[in-house]
């Protein structure tokens, strides 16, 4: 079996001084993906650097003071009883914090060490401008990297915004040990562009407090040219065209971009809309390693969330234990469909896991598959035995049927037991039909269900056959774009069917897409999950994405 990978942009970098001491090396890590070495390093720590730049250091320590709180209560927030615990005082993160009664600090006394040791935090805060040129490169349009070494932890606020994701580490957050947190600024940056950054320093070990203190190892800029930015390597896509309506939804020149690539199986994507304090991202699961990961448009890959979908002592019998299909709520909480615990599941934004159902009629259901929001957040989701180890025939099935079910404000009840293996779920525009895949090499259909307002089900048909068409696979995921044209997998590769039920068209790649996600600010951009790998195109019309209103 083909181990479990990381995608990993780490590439040694040698050094190219500006005014930073020759000898010196940096190393881009996942934190910050780029392709080959900077052309040009700020030396923060210098008293050159911080004039090309127009910052000025400032420093405080930080006290760690008593303040009323309360304990923890049944929503799992800050509601329960009172009580007194602890904080830091001053909360300097915030893009416009006066910190001009701060000690000034030289570029040189930033190897001094600072604050009162054992266990203590401090403080450091500069504001830069991107200079015009340095020695005789334009950093217009270059990527801006902010580099930072500190002993021993650091979190990094860069315009009063420190990110927060599930699994995120490095970047902002504390990388490690002494380990460089490496933050991208900018990819396209332009003279005169002015950044804040507020640099939270903390003595390490924390659980073991030593002696010594806080101080900043390294600081720098640096700087990398646009085309040696984060690039995926992209591939024309083969294109078969059925119907000249396929030109008005594929671009004539349009790539598909591999992303990432190194998994055993990916599955069940689902795109997470930018917010004040995140920029968007992609989920996406690997039931066979049992493991969610997140990717970010930088090109960094980390886990999400580990045992995903299993943490049973006979996981070695599973082929797919973990998470497969993945959506979001009204509210943006991850839906989670768990193969091997056989169950669907909420993560609350307290981190809390909220099972919304696990069995039906007194008996557990086989292994949730694909899911899909209605948008006053009534959930279906289908419900084949593919997650159990020996499918159809394993003796943990309860069931007698493979089913699609629905869940209505806190009441599950199956809508649909006509097919065998329904996988891919997605709804019309408008909401007035749910499209159903079927996984079953005698009858690869995707089905068509008008929806009522109960959430039941009916005059279920047949909107597309494709039994006839050679190869292994059937059915997988389904994705519907606004105009009301279906994206889905099947035998041959992405099949795009127009409203009527006409093919239109097939599109392959490196390797078959199993399913997809709709994603970018303006949801033009089509993610797929094939197999070791993920990947991207980019296409004319957007998609109907979790979240969005009835049209």
């Amino acid at each position: 079996m083909q181990s479990r990978k990381l995608l990993c942009f780490a590439v040694g970098l040698a050094a190219l001084c500006v005014f930073r001491p020759c000898g010196s090396a940096a190393q881009v890590t996942p934190d910050a993906p780029t392709n080959g070495r900077p052309v040009a390093v700020i030396n923060l720590a210098t008293p050159e650097g911080v004039q090309l730049v127009r910052g000025q250091w400032r420093y405080s320590d930080t006290q760690i003071i008593e303040v009323d709180h309360r304990r923890v209560g049944a929503d799992l927030r800050p509601s329960g009883p009172p009580n007194r615990t602890y904080d830091i005082t001053p909360h300097a993160g915030a893009a416009g914090f006066d910190d001009s009664q701060w000690e000034v600090l030289a570029p040189g006394q930033l190897e001094a060490r600072k604050s009162t040791g054992r266990l203590c935090f401090n403080w450091y805060r500069i504001n830069v401008a991107i200079p015009e040129r340095v020695g005789s490169f334009d950093l217009a349009g270059s990527t801006a990297i902010f580099e930072l070494v500190i002993d021993d932890y650091a979190e990094i606020w860069v315009d009063g915004k420190l990110p927060t994701v599930l699994g995120q580490t490095g970047g902002q957050f504390v990388k490690g040990f002494n380990a460089p947190n490496r933050v991208v600024l900018s990819r396209n940056v332009k003279p005169g562009q002015q950044f804040q950054l507020a640099i939270f320093g903390m003595n390490a070990p924390v659980s073991s407090p030593p002696g010594n203190f806080i101080w900043i190892r390294s600081a720098t800029l640096d700087f990398y040219p646009a085309e040696h930015a984060y690039t995926p390597p992209a591939f024309a896509p083969n294109i078969t065209k059925n119907d000249p309506a396929l030109n008005a939804i594929i671009p004539a020149d349009a790539k598909l971009e591999k992303i990432a690539t190194g998994f055993l199986f990916t599955e069940g994507p689902v795109w997470v809309p930018s917010s004040d304090t995140s920029p968007g991202y992609l989920l996406f699961s690997d039931p066979n390693a049992n493991t969610i990961y997140r990717w970010s448009p930088d090109g960094q890959v980390t886990v999400y969330k580990t045992k995903s979908g299993y943490t049973g002592v006979d996981i070695g019998e599973y082929n797919q234990p973990g998470s497969n299909g993945l959506t979001l709520d009204r509210e943006g909480r991850v839906t989670i469909n768990e193969h091997g615990n056989r169950r669907v599941t909420r993560l609350e934004k307290t981190g809390f896991l909220t099972v919304l159902a696990d069995q039906f009629a007194g008996k557990r259901l086989n292994s949730p598959n694909d899911l899909v929001y209605r948008s006053d957040d009534t959930l279906y989701f289908t419900d084949p035995p593919f997650g159990l180890p020996k499918f159809y025939d394993d003796p943990r099935k309860e069931l007698p049927y493979s089913g699609v079910f629905c869940w209505r404000e806190g009441k599950l009840q199956v809508v649909s037991t006509d097919l065998k293996g329904p996988n891919g779920i997605a709804f019309s525009p408008d909401e007035k039909y749910l499209y159903i895949g079927n996984w079953d090499p005698e009858k690869k259909v995707v089905m068509r269900y008008d929806v009522k307002a109960d959430g039941t089900l009916a005059n279920g048909q047949v909107f597309f056959d494709m039994t006839s068409a050679p190869g292994e696979d059937a059915i997988d995921g389904i994705k519907v774009d606004q105009h009301g044209n279906l994206y889905v997998s099947g035998p041959g590769g992405l099949l795009i069917i127009a409203p009527d039920g006409k093919h239109l068209g097939t599109f392959t790649g490196p390797e078959h897409p199993h399913n997809m996600a709709w994603g970018d600010d303006d949801g033009k951009t089509l993610y797929l999950t094939a197999q070791t790998s993920v990947y991207r195109i980019r296409l004319n019309i957007p998609g109907v994405r979790p979240g969005m209103t009835k049209q």
